[in-house]
């Protein structure tokens, strides 16, 4: 069934700065948006608003609950990767029984998620920010000392715990480094790439150990609150790193501060952690290791209008009635 036979109602809380909310409302011709009060960030979800039961679209992160009980609406476009307040049975439930879809917007963040991956596994293989901490604080010149623990990306393994649309754009970022990829689903199947080798949740533990690099990609549900605990960070070698990309209740962080004090493992990088933000005062900071972005991997200058760009191609996509890219339900 197409929508073009009529123009559609699009609601939108998505805090769209002024440019790319333009180019949004260019795309959207004869189509009718509604502005709600726009949420601070991808993170909270906007309260229940009136305008959206008058719609047959919603743009942005509105209310779960909200969406259970409107059925005229049958298409919400999330604007973010992450799914996990709308990963409900009751709400998939309502959505399936309706026929509305649910889709996000994986396609937008997997590029800049994976390339902040890469340049962390490589600077951290190379020292970078040991010497910058050197050139800001002592100014020591520790030449041999870093020569010798800079490491080569080259023929080194890669255990990646998640295999969606960032897990797959990180595995063609390193090929020319010939790294061997291994990822973890929840059934094994076969790669999408000939270099990345599938196996399922039940081999973690076994996989750990031969890892240089864990990056952790889960989203964060029932099934992966605190996957990466105690048992599993001490199954990881002295030398490997551990990368967490995914949700920060998905590790155990007392675990991982403890891992980090005693150097049972090289490092961790956090780009997400349980509380955001992480506290001034939280040991985490200060740990022997520990590198800490503020959410940022999934920033950059473009962020805004791919995500209008993203909506756009989707919603033509919707209107002749064909399959919507990162459809969730």
């Amino acid at each position: 069934m197409t929508s073009k036979s009529k123009d559609l109602t699009i609601w939108c809380n998505a805090k769209f700065p002024p440019a790319a909310m333009d180019e949004l409302v260019a795309g959207l011709g004869s189509h009718r948006l509604l502005r709600a009060p726009a949420t601070a960030t991808n993170l909270f979800a906007g309260a229940p608003d009136p305008l959206l039961a008058e719609s047959d679209i919603a743009l942005g992160q509105p209310d779960p609950e909200q969406m259970i009980a409107l059925p005229r609406l049958r298409w919400t476009h999330l604007t973010s990767a992450g799914y996990t307040r709308y990963d409900r049975a009751d709400l998939k439930r309502a959505l399936t029984e309706r026929g509305a879809i649910l889709t996000n917007s994986s396609a937008v963040y997997a590029e800049p998620c994976a390339e902040h991956v890469l340049a962390m596994m490589m600077a951290l293989a190379r020292q970078l920010p040991q010497c910058q901490d050197e050139q800001r604080e002592s100014r020591a010149w520790k030449a041999g000392e870093h020569r010798a623990r800079s490491r080569l990306l080259i023929g080194q393994t890669a255990l990646l715990l998640g295999f969606g649309a960032i897990g797959r754009r990180l595995a063609e970022l390193v090929e020319p480094f010939r790294m061997q990829v291994i990822a973890i689903r929840r059934h094994a199947t076969t790669g999408d790439r000939h270099t990345v080798q599938i196996e399922s949740t039940d081999r973690v533990d076994d996989l750990l150990p031969i890892a240089d690099h864990v990056v952790n990609l889960l989203p964060a549900n029932p099934s992966t609150e605190g996957f990466m605990s105690a048992s599993r960070l001490a199954r990881m070698k002295p030398s490997a790193i551990f990368y967490n990309i995914g949700r920060g209740t998905t590790v155990d962080r007392q675990a991982l501060l403890v891992t980090l004090q005693s150097r049972r493992i090289a490092g961790a990088y956090l780009d997400v952690t349980e509380p955001e933000p992480l506290p001034p005062e939280h040991p985490l900071w200060s740990a022997p290791n520990c590198f800490i972005t503020p959410h940022t991997a999934g920033g950059h200058d473009a962020e805004f209008h791919r995500l209008a760009g993203h909506f756009l191609e989707n919603l033509g996509r919707f209107e002749r009635g064909e399959s919507l890219l990162g459809r969730v339900v």
